[in-house]
C-alpha cells in the first residue's frame, strides 16, 4: 500500500503534469510525432482546391457527382521511456524531475490514444512494463519512478539498448532519458535510431559540469564508489558526461531551470523539419 506521502507527490506530479499537456504538449506532441500513414474515412463531396489524385472514379460515375475519398491520420504510436535508475540519478532532484518528465510525456501520449512502455535499466535491466493506455497505467508508471530501488548502481546504456531492439520489432518513438554518464554506446544508438524515432533527453545537474576555483574538493563516484580528491583553488573545472554522438535529437534539462522550455523547443524544432 502506498504512503500517503507517495500518493500525494504522484497527485502533484499527475496534476502539473496534466496541465502542461493540456495547455503546451499535446498538439506539438501529435504535430511531432507523427502516425504511420494514412487511412480511408469516408467519402465526400469534390470540392475546389481538394486533390485530385484523391477522387473515386466509380463513385463519381455511379451517382453523377465528382466524390473524393477523405482519409485520416492512423496514429497506433507506441512510445516507450527507457529510463535511467543508476545511482548518479539520485543526485539532488533528478529523481523527481525524471517523474515528471515522463509523466508529461506519457500523458501527451494518452491525450492521443498511444501506447506507452517503459524500461527502468542501471548497468542491467531493472525492470519492464509493456506497451498500454490509459490513466492507471499512467500513474503506475509514476509510481514506478518514484519507488524504483534498483539493484544496481551503474550504467550501461548499450545493454538497454541492445534488449530494446531485441523485445521491440515494431517502430516506435523511444525517450532515452538519462544523464549519459557512460561510454561505448554509440553503435547500439545507431542501431535503434534507423528502426525507431530516438530521442534523447539528458537530465544533468549544473554541480555535475562545472566545479567552481576556490577549494579542494572530495568526490565519490555514486555509481562505483571511487573517491577523488580535486585541487580547485585557483582554477575553475568542467566536468565531462555530455553525450559525444551528434546528428541524434538530443534535449538538455537542468535541474535548475523549468524544462518546459527546452522540451517546448525540441517539439517545436521537429514540427519545423
Amino acid at each position: 500500500m502506498l504512503s500517503s506521502e507517495m500518493v500525494k507527490k504522484i497527485r502533484q506530479i499527475e496534476i502539473k503534469s496534466k496541465r502542461l499537456v493540456e495547455e503546451i504538449f499535446s498538439g506539438e506532441y501529435r504535430s511531432g510525432f507523427r502516425g504511420k500513414g494514412m487511412e480511408f474515412e469516408s467519402i465526400r463531396q469534390y470540392y475546389p482546391g481538394d486533390d485530385v489524385r484523391n477522387i473515386d472514379w466509380n463513385v463519381t460515375a455511379r451517382h453523377n457527382k465528382v466524390s473524393v475519398k477523405q482519409f485520416s491520420e492512423e496514429r497506433e504510436l507506441n512510445m516507450f521511456l527507457l529510463i535511467d535508475m543508476s545511482r548518479s540519478n539520485s543526485f539532488g532532484n533528478k529523481k523527481t524531475l525524471i517523474a515528471e518528465l515522463g509523466a508529461t510525456l506519457a500523458f501527451s501520449a494518452n491525450k492521443n490514444n498511444d501506447r506507452v512502455g517503459v524500461i527502468f535499466f542501471t548497468d542491467k535491466v531493472e525492470k519492464f512494463i509493456p506497451s498500454k493506455n490509459g490513466r492507471k497505467h499512467i500513474l503506475s508508471i509514476i509510481e514506478n519512478i518514484l519507488s524504483c530501488e534498483p539493484e544496481s548502481n551503474g550504467t550501461n546504456l548499450a545493454n538497454v539498448l541492445q534488449y530494446f531492439n531485441r523485445i521491440e520489432k515494431k517502430r516506435s518513438i523511444v525517450f532515452l532519458i538519462s544523464d549519459f554518464l557512460d561510454e561505448g554506446y554509440q553503435k547500439d544508438m545507431k542501431v535503434i535510431a534507423t528502426k525507431h524515432d530516438l530521442v534523447m533527453l539528458r537530465v544533468v545537474d549544473k554541480a555535475e559540469e562545472f566545479i567552481p576555483a576556490g577549494a579542494i574538493f572530495t568526490f565519490e563516484d555514486l555509481e562505483t564508489g571511487e573517491t577523488v580528491i580535486l585541487d580547485n583553488i585557483k582554477n575553475a573545472h568542467k566536468l565531462s558526461g555530455k553525450p559525444t554522438t551528434t546528428g541524434y535529437n538530443l534535449v538538455n534539462i537542468y535541474t535548475d531551470e523549468d524544462y518546459v522550455r527546452p522540451l517546448e523547443q525540441f517539439f517545436r524544432r521537429r514540427i519545423q523539419r
